[in-house]
């Protein structure tokens, strides 16, 4: 443990630590490609013009949200004490991350190795109450994915997405990267059938950010962000609430079962096949190794990607919806893992779906956060 008497924790970030030293030999790159040294990171003192090396010392990590510093001189992660902590330290830290100061945020301690430690939860996420969980591929009922969301374009669904916060989704880049301007957009909460946008409102688009490092090639960095004009209000219904995203250290040897949800046709309900219902589905992470096999798709794998597949035998699992989330269920919570790219497995080759991994590009879900916020 550490105490939280350090200068530059009097604003700081609540994130993950990325470095990226490709282009330096002895330290880290900033934003605008100059090189500082490994031991001008985390020091208090900003040496990238755009304060990149003092951005990324603190974050949150595991499944009960533990605050962490990082500690320059030993190169290592310690954990905050909690003396002289505040409620409002908690807030700010919050506010830093991205989300904007009318959100929940829970702040406790715990002992941990005889220091009283600081654990701080920026969102009421995760959580769900009507939860079925059947064992095979089903309609969803209401509310039971409350974090799904259906975006349209010109009155018709595009893609899904997942509510990370009360004013972000998370969406695939390839979904947004050809209609870019917010205005031609409309998001759907809390919707399962072709009659939720009839009597559910419209949400507004302010703001559509891309992956800049998107290749529409090989989808790699394929992941989007969209800011809604106004927060939803997550407090008033339990069908909207947003879900968690994946602590640095978050447990993922053994993540359980895992869903996807996704809008697509029914044949059962003798609707037109252009009817869409939210459909829900048990899932199987598979390792890399397996997905890159000549079996599966031959190396088109990258490390930013995750492979997932039907868990029983002789499941329909044909997936053609972009964007949605798949989600785990970890000590108590529910952890967005990855968000709709691609997969053969609609084509009869019974591949496994691909999806992007959001803890991969956590830190950048996060720096986006803070740019944009709205104060």
């Amino acid at each position: 443990c550490i105490f939280k008497s350090f200068s530059f924790l009097g604003g700081f970030f609540v994130t993950v630590h990325v470095s990226d030293s490709s282009s330096c030999l002895h330290g880290m790159r900033c934003g605008d490609g100059n090189c500082v040294w490994d031991s001008e990171w985390c020091d208090g003192v900003k040496n990238c013009p755009a304060g990149q090396d003092e951005a990324n010392c603190v974050r949150v990590r595991g499944s009960n949200f533990l605050l962490e510093v990082y500690w320059t001189e030993t190169k290592e992660w310690r954990q905050v004490c909690s003396e002289g902590w505040s409620d409002q330290q908690g807030k700010a830290s919050c506010h830093d991350i991205g989300y904007t100061r009318e959100k929940i945020c829970i702040c406790n301690t715990n002992c941990i190795s005889a220091c009283i430690v600081v654990t701080v939860q920026c969102t009421d996420c995760g959580n769900r109450e009507n939860s079925s969980e059947a064992s095979g591929s089903q309609l969803a009922s209401v509310g039971s994915w409350p974090w799904q969301v259906s975006l349209h374009v010109a009155g018709s669904h595009r893609c899904g997405g997942a509510i990370i916060s009360p004013r972000w989704l998370i969406t695939a880049a390839h979904c947004v990267s050809r209609t870019s301007s917010p205005a031609d957009w409309a998001v759907y909460v809390g919707i399962v059938d072709p009659l939720g946008p009839v009597f559910n409102p419209a949400h507004a688009v302010s703001e559509i950010i891309t992956h800049e490092g998107y290749n529409s090639q090989t989808q790699q960095n394929d992941v989007a962000l969209m800011k809604l004009s106004d927060p939803l209000n997550t407090k008033a219904s339990s069908k909207i609430r947003p879900v968690c995203l994946p602590n640095a250290g978050l447990n993922m040897t053994d993540p359980g079962k895992s869903w996807v949800t996704y809008y697509g046709p029914t044949a059962n309900r003798g609707e037109n096949s252009s009817s869409l219902y939210l459909k829900e589905a048990p899932v199987s992470l598979i390792p890399s190794a397996e997905c890159n096999s000549s079996e599966a798709y031959s190396g088109r794998i990258s490390q930013e990607m995750l492979c997932a597949t039907k868990i029983e035998a002789g499941a329909t699992m044909c997936n053609p919806d972009s964007g949605g989330p798949l989600v785990s269920h970890m000590d108590g919570l529910w952890w967005l893992m990855g968000e709709g790219v691609w997969g053969e497995h609609c084509n009869g080759q019974n591949k496994p779906g691909v999806y992007t991994s959001i803890r991969h590009h956590l830190d950048w879900i996060y720096y986006q956060m803070q740019v944009k916020m709205t104060c």
